[in-house]
């Protein structure tokens, strides 16, 4: 199995209430690959960041292995999310790991 981890700091000129629309897009539109992206076994969006934290907005995903990781990357509905995604965000951490 491969944890797949993303935090995203949105752009600075969104105001807060697109950021809160932004965020419940990304949410609805990535939970939404689950069932349809072969090899994702777990998928979750975090929108309600506590103020310790230094990043706006998190996935939280996990793939049957490293294939199924590049095949998500690559796969139509995952591209379209992403699409959406560089609009909204200026900054992406992702860390990927074995479990």
């Amino acid at each position: 199995m491969v944890r797949h981890v993303i935090i995203w700091d949105f752009k600075d000129e969104l105001t807060p209430e697109q950021k809160r629309e932004a965020a419940a897009r990304m949410k609805r539109e990535l939970e939404a690959l689950y069932g349809v992206v072969e090899g994702l076994k777990s998928i979750k969006v975090v929108t309600e960041i506590l103020d310790s934290s230094n990043g706006d907005i998190m996935l939280d995903s996990e793939f049957e292995d490293k294939a199924a990781l590049a095949y998500y990357a690559d796969h139509p509905e995952h591209v379209k999310v992403k699409e959406f995604v560089r609009t909204a965000v200026k900054a992406r951490k992702c860390v990927d790991f074995e479990i």
